[in-house]
């Protein structure tokens, strides 16, 4: 990763003024998926705890905008909201970085000091990272995904008004901003929350495939998530079902999930 002196110290400046925080370890139930016998079809749902440390872990929260071409993705964001905000809240008593990522609309945080301080990052460069296999999704979702039929426009024009961007929270929609300072706060692990899990939620620079690449824990908070799908098409299933498809996905070859209610307990141990 490449930076300038100017970028170089002002993100020591950040991470030295933040007080030190003793590390803690707390538990936590996630969920993912084996395969026994590699080659074959099958694959088992298996569960186990893993341990966390709050100040080493980031809430980053991806593309929950204010509207959306597809009225039903929109109307679901909205539920989303409201479960969100109280993991939210948990997880800033325990001091956790949250990441505001809604992709598209930095010109409405211009001028917000969140987003100011992340463009110190602009000229980050990280390394490309490990190269790994990306097996193709269990959906069909090439037309868009929308399940009541509106077709494609650009409706959002910032995040979801019901998420608060506290003070301490960062605005960045660009992968090597987030990493560089992940990095240099010495942050390993990130909560992913947010839309949509078979689009942004994998594809994005700062969502889980890249992240995962350039070496960053990802876990998948799997009931704060939603997926572009549309019953008509592949495999023909219901809506939530394709989303639960891909969630399945994502444990078998990209990283574990856990329920938000039990990263909630988590943070209030």
């Amino acid at each position: 990763m490449t930076l300038s002196r100017r970028s170089t110290l002002a993100l020591l400046g950040f991470a030295l003024g933040k007080s030190a925080r003793a590390a803690s370890s707390s538990p936590i139930p996630v969920r993912s998926r084996v395969q026994p016998f590699k080659g074959s079809d099958v694959w088992k749902e298996i569960k186990l705890v893993e341990s966390f440390d709050p100040a080493r872990s980031a809430v980053l929260i991806c593309d929950m905008w204010d509207d959306h071409w597809c009225s039903g993705a929109s109307k679901r964001v909205g539920q989303l909201v409201t479960r969100m905000v109280p993991v939210l809240a948990a997880a800033r008593d325990k001091k956790l970085l949250i990441v505001h990522a809604p992709s598209d609309v930095m010109d409405f945080y211009e001028a917000f000091p969140q987003r100011q301080f992340m463009k110190q990052f602009s000229d980050a460069k990280p390394e490309p990272g490990l190269t790994l296999l990306d097996p193709p999704l269990p959906i069909d979702d090439k037309k868009g995904g929308c399940d009541t039929g509106e077709t494609t426009r650009k409706a959002w024009k910032r995040q979801h008004a019901g998420i608060p961007i506290e003070p301490n929270d960062v605005i960045s929609d660009k992968g090597p901003e987030i990493y560089a300072l992940l990095k240099l706060r010495g942050i390993d692990t990130i909560f992913i929350m947010g839309v949509h899990t078979n689009m942004c939620v994998l594809n994005r620079t700062f969502a889980i495939k890249q992240m995962t690449k350039w070496g960053i824990r990802c876990i998948l908070v799997r009931d704060l998530t939603d997926a572009m799908y549309d019953p008509q098409a592949s495999p023909f299933v219901s809506h939530e079902q394709g989303t639960e498809l891909v969630i399945q996905h994502i444990e078998k070859y990209w990283c574990p999930t856990i329920l938000s209610a039990d990263f909630k307990a988590a943070l209030s141990r």
